[in-house]
C-alpha cells in the first residue's frame, strides 16, 4: 500500500479514500458504512468485511482512539487486506473495522510522518479523558457522553463482538497488550513477532502498573475489587468501552506499539533503589510541569482563553494534564511505591514522567506561537531539549511505519486465534 511504502500515517481522510476503493474493489465481501458522526460533524467510518460459513461471529477493531496514535489507521487497512488474501480467520466471523474513533482530534495531531521525537512534538495533540471516545464513559455521566463514544458502544452493541481490539501506541518504549480477561497463549507469538521485528517488549508498562501479567508483555486488568485503572490515572478502566464488550461475554485487547524504540524498557534485571528513583522522578516532574504552568499562568486561567476555537481544544487538554501531575507524584512517593521493582518498571515511569512534561509544554507552545506571544522562544527551547533528552537518555531508534503495522496485525490476528481456538 502506498501509505506505508512512503512511511507515512495516514489521515482520517485518506483512510476514508482507501477503504472506499477497497471497498468498491471487493463489492461482495467488503462495505464501507457511516457508523455515526463526531462533535464537529465527521463521519464515523465503519470497514466490514464478511465472513464465510457458518457459526458466525465477529470481531470489532477500533483505530485512532487516541488522537495522537496514528498507526491504527494503517494497521486496520492493512489487516483487511490481509484477510481477503488469507481467508482462514473470515470463516465463520466478519471482521469490522472503526478506522478512526476521533477523526477531530486527529485532525489536531498532525503528523504523517515525524522524523523526530521534536518533530512528532511540534503538531502534539491529545485532549482530555472526557473528550476521548473510549474514556469518556469513566469520567462522565452517560447523559453528556460525546458522539464518538456513543457510536462506539451503538457498534458493540450491534455486533455483540466475540473480541474487541483497540489498536494504540506510545511515542517511545517497547510493545505490550493489555486484555479485559486473559487469552491464554497469547504471550508466545506476541514475544515471538516481537523479537522478529526487533520490537522490545514492555514487561513493567507504567499504564499496568501491578496488574496480573500472564506472559512478558502481557497486562490483564484487575476484576473488581482490585486496583481498576493503575495507579496513574484518575479513570475507572472498567467503566470505558473496553469493558462494554463484556455485556456479550466479548473479550477487549488494547495493542500497544511503540513509535520509536527503546531496550531499557524490556531490562529484567532488579533495579537496585526503585524507591529512590520513583522519588527523584518525581521530583524532576514536579520541577518540570511547574515551569509549564508558570507559562501556562502568562496567558490567564480564565474563561477568556478558552474562547478562541482554534486554542480552546488545546488548553483543555494542557490544563487536564497540568491536574494529573499532583496525583502521580504522591504515588511515586508514597507508601504504595515498590521497595522491588526491575530496571524495565523504572525506565517505564522515567519516560511516563518525561511524556507528560511534553504533551503539556508542546500543547501550550502550539498556542502562543499561534498568538505571536513573548513566551514562545522560551518555551520552544525549553520543549526541544526535552524532546533532546528523552531521545538520547533511551536510545530511542525509529520503527518503521510498516514494522508498527506488522506487529499490530499479527497480535490482532493471534489474540483471536488463541480466543476462538477449541
Amino acid at each position: 500500500m502506498t501509505l506505508l511504502r512512503d512511511m507515512r500515517y495516514p489521515t482520517p481522510h485518506e483512510l476514508a479514500l482507501a477503504a472506499r476503493a477497497l471497498a468498491d474493489e471487493h463489492p461482495a465481501s467488503v462495505r464501507l458504512r457511516q457508523a455515526g458522526t463526531s462533535r464537529a460533524g465527521q463521519p464515523l467510518w465503519l470497514l466490514s468485511l464478511a465472513s464465510t460459513g457458518e457459526p458466525r461471529r465477529d470481531v470489532l477493531v477500533v483505530a485512532g482512539a487516541h488522537a495522537n496514535e496514528p498507526v491504527g489507521g494503517a494497521t486496520v487497512l492493512s489487516l483487511a487486506r490481509r484477510l481477503l488474501h488469507e481467508p482462514g480467520p473470515r470463516t465463520g466471523c466478519g471482521w469490522h473495522f472503526l478506522l478512526c474513533a476521533d477523526p477531530d482530534g486527529a485532525d489536531l495531531h498532525r503528523t504523517p510522518r515525524p522524523y523526530s521525537l521534536l518533530d512528532y512534538h511540534r503538531h502534539f495533540f491529545r485532549p482530555p479523558g472526557p473528550e476521548q471516545p473510549e474514556w469518556a464513559p469513566s469520567l462522565l455521566p452517560p447523559d453528556r457522553l460525546p458522539p464518538e463514544t456513543l457510536a462506539l458502544t451503538a457498534l458493540i452493541d450491534e455486533l455483540r463482538p466475540v473480541l474487541q481490539v483497540s489498536l494504540h501506541a506510545t511515542d517511545l518504549g517497547g510493545s505490550w497488550v493489555q486484555l479485559t480477561r486473559d487469552i491464554s497463549g497469547l504471550a508466545e507469538p506476541f514475544g515471538k513477532s516481537a523479537a522478529e521485528l526487533r520490537i522490545p517488549v514492555e514487561n513493567g508498562a507504567s499504564d499496568a502498573a501491578g496488574w496480573p501479567s500472564p506472559g512478558p508483555g502481557i497486562f490483564v486488568i484487575p476484576q473488581p475489587g482490585g486496583e481498576a485503572a493503575g495507579a496513574f490515572h484518575p479513570e475507572d478502566t472498567r467503566l470505558s468501552t473496553w469493558y462494554h464488550a463484556h455485556r456479550y461475554a466479548g473479550t477487549t485487547a488494547i495493542v500497544e506499539v511503540p513509535m520509536w524504540a527503546s531496550d531499557l524498557v524490556d531490562d529484567p534485571t532488579p533495579h537496585p533503589d526503585p524507591r529512590g528513583a520513583l522519588r527523584m522522578l518525581a521530583a524532576r516532574l514536579g520541577e518540570d510541569i511547574a515551569r509549564v504552568a508558570a507559562v501556562r499562568d502568562v496567558i490567564g486561567r480564565g474563561p477568556l482563553p478558552y474562547e478562541d476555537p482554534a486554542a480552546a481544544p488545546l488548553l483543555r487538554a494542557v490544563d487536564w494534564t497540568l491536574a494529573l501531575i499532583p496525583r502521580i507524584t504522591a504515588e511515586w512517593t508514597g507508601d504504595g511505591a515498590p521497595a522491588e521493582a526491575t530496571a524495565a518498571y523504572v525506565a517505564s515511569i522515567d519516560a511516563f514522567g518525561r511524556r507528560m512534561s511534553l504533551r503539556a509544554g508542546a500543547m501550550l507552545l502550539r498556542v502562543l506561537r499561534t498568538q505571536g506571544h513573548p513566551a514562545a522562544p522560551a518555551l520552544d527551547r525549553l520543549v526541544t531539549g526535552w524532546c533532546e533528552d528523552f531521545a538520547a537518555r533511551f536510545q530511542a531508534r525509529w520503527v518503521p511505519v510498516a514494522t508498527q503495522v506488522e506487529h499490530q496485525s499479527r497480535t490482532v490476528l493471534a489474540a483471536y486465534e488463541r480466543l476462538t481456538a477449541p
